[in-house]
């Protein structure tokens, strides 16, 4: 698809953008221009303008779902059905679960993933390329489990078995890691975390002070997402 051609919506699932900010992380990474709305505000898309979408992360927790997140998994299925490209991170990747496949399909972490982590790619993919190991940041506490066989699952980690999946016939991406933050912004968000005090907080202290590896994957994935290099 050709970029004049590319209409975006990013919704924004934060709830406070002085600890994380989902919107400059993906801005930084775009060179296309796109349309922000607000899932806690009930501020969402008219499907019928768009071409793709992104769902952004959140301080949420899936498994607590309010009024906003159902709203947003109806307008999930919305632009399923219409054809969209639709990709989800972290939060975004388990609603997606949620909206396609159930509420199920969600779980709280045994052992949550702060930081930077090592992701194994399960086959030559075309979205993160050849079969191998890769290093993306990740910070969540609930995970995407038991997806049905309409959905292709094709990276893990070792305390994530569904880090990445894409529906079959469908242009709908889920990642559970955070691609779109660099080492900068990561960093950022995790001082926010232990400035604010938020549990576990030694578990973004722990991270903060770890040596940061990102593989930079947010550039095949955005090439792929949006069918060119953008």
């Amino acid at each position: 698809m050709k970029e004049q051609d590319i209409r975006l919506a990013i919704i924004d699932n934060a709830i406070n953008h002085s600890v994380y900010n989902p919107i400059r992380h993906w801005k930084s990474c775009l060179e296309i221009d796109f349309d922000v709305y607000k899932a806690t505000e009930y501020d969402f898309p008219e499907i019928q303008n768009y071409t793709h979408l992104i769902l952004t992360g959140s301080e949420a927790s899936i498994l607590e779902r309010e009024t906003w997140v159902k709203e947003e998994s109806k307008l999930i299925r919305q632009a399923v059905d219409r054809g969209l490209s639709v990709l989800g991170s972290c939060f975004g990747h388990q609603l997606l679960a949620v909206a396609l496949a159930g509420p199920e399909c969600v779980q709280r972490c045994a052992f949550p993933e702060i930081g930077w982590i090592s992701v194994q790619i399960n086959d030559n993919e075309e979205i993160f390329g050849k079969k191998r190991q890769a290093f993306s940041f990740s910070s969540h506490f609930d995970e995407v489990i038991d997806l049905p066989e309409n959905f292709q699952i094709f990276a893990y980690s070792e305390h994530c078995s569904i880090q990445a999946f894409r529906m079959k016939n469908r242009p709908v991406l889920g990642l559970q890691i955070h691609p779109e933050m660099n080492v900068s912004e990561a960093q950022k968000y995790l001082k926010n975390r232990v400035r604010y005090k938020h549990a576990p907080v030694e578990l973004f202290a722990q991270a903060l002070e770890s040596t940061p590896q990102d593989s930079g994957l947010i550039r095949p994935i955005t090439e792929k997402f949006f069918g060119q290099s953008t």
